[in-house]
């Protein structure tokens, strides 16, 4: 069974947030380049930027909690800035894990076969 857990989390731009959200967004990505176990850390805005898909890898669930922990110093003015809209989670995350993400109320998709490179 592989270990790796990936999420997409989608957000809406809060009115007269955007320029603020970019400036957290190269905070947190500051922060997230010295977790050696996040594999994937990437925010894709659509085109009018009113919303914004971040998606996220990690080696494990260990790796997945490490960052979460992390992202306690900055939930405060990510919450300000987006409205989460839906959170889709890949992979066979820990109940700890499932925990910290329980706020989201994420949909589980369990992998079942396939590989990574």
């Amino acid at each position: 069974m592989q270990k790796t857990v990936h999420w997409l989390l989608e957000v809406s731009i809060n009115k007269g947030q955007l320029d603020t959200f970019k400036v957290l967004i190269q905070e947190m990505v500051a922060a997230t380049q010295d977790e050696p176990d996040t594999l994937i850390y990437e925010w894709c805005f659509n085109g009018d930027e009113s919303a914004c898909q971040i998606n996220e890898r990690y080696r494990d669930s260990a790796a997945a909690m490490r960052h979460l922990q992390s992202f306690e110093g900055f939930a405060t003015r990510f919450m300000a800035a987006v409205t989460p809209v839906k959170l889709v989670v890949l992979g066979n995350p820990d109940a700890g894990i499932r925990e910290g993400l329980a706020g989201l109320n994420p949909i589980y998709f369990d992998i079942q076969s396939g590989f990574s490179r």
